[in-house]
């Protein structure tokens, strides 16, 4: 074989290899360590609430980043020290579905975004806020808003209250 031909060969098999690397974390996780728990792609998965036990075991679960959706007052702040000492990236954005904002929708797409942060576990409480969030940005991709919606029920969309703030959002301006 040449160089021009084993190269490029080389290059695919690596950059393979990162993404296995990325899509590597569990297909599955016991309920009692994080609520509502499923993977959305490979590099993403949508919980609730995280048991304390369970962040020590992130990292070796393959995750790089968590992205917290949870307010101060439902732990966010522990939560944040917590996975830090285990050397995972911590993003936080706390919402509620009635403060909700693009610029919330906007930090979150850019930690999605964001190919060093993957493995990504995006929570809150529920995975309500989280599906509720991915539907905006789905929308924002051009996805009809009621194809949004019903992708996002799965995932964990099931609030009135989430579902309107997603119907406010998707007609705001993209900007």
């Amino acid at each position: 074989m040449t160089l021009r031909v084993l190269l490029p060969a080389v290059l695919i098999f690596a950059l393979g290899a990162l993404a296995v690397d990325a899509a590597n974390v569990p297909a599955s996780v016991d309920p009692a360590l994080i609520v509502n728990y499923v993977v959305v792609r490979p590099g993403l998965a949508f919980g609730g609430k995280l048991a304390p036990e369970v962040i020590p075991q992130l990292k070796a679960m393959g995750f790089k980043t968590v992205l917290n959706l949870r307010t101060e007052q439902e732990g966010a702040k522990d939560e944040e020290s917590a996975v830090r000492a285990q050397g995972l990236r911590y993003e936080w954005v706390p919402v509620m579905p009635e403060t909700l904002s693009i610029a919330d929708v906007k930090k979150v797409e850019a930690v999605l975004d964001d190919a060093s942060a993957a493995p990504v576990l995006f929570h809150c409480a529920s995975a309500n806020r989280v599906a509720g969030v991915w539907a905006i940005i789905q929308v924002r991709r051009g996805k009809p808003l009621a194809a949004a919606i019903e992708e996002a029920r799965p995932l964990g969309l099931k609030s009135p209250a989430v579902i309107a703030a997603v119907e406010r959002l998707a007609s705001a301006p993209a900007k």
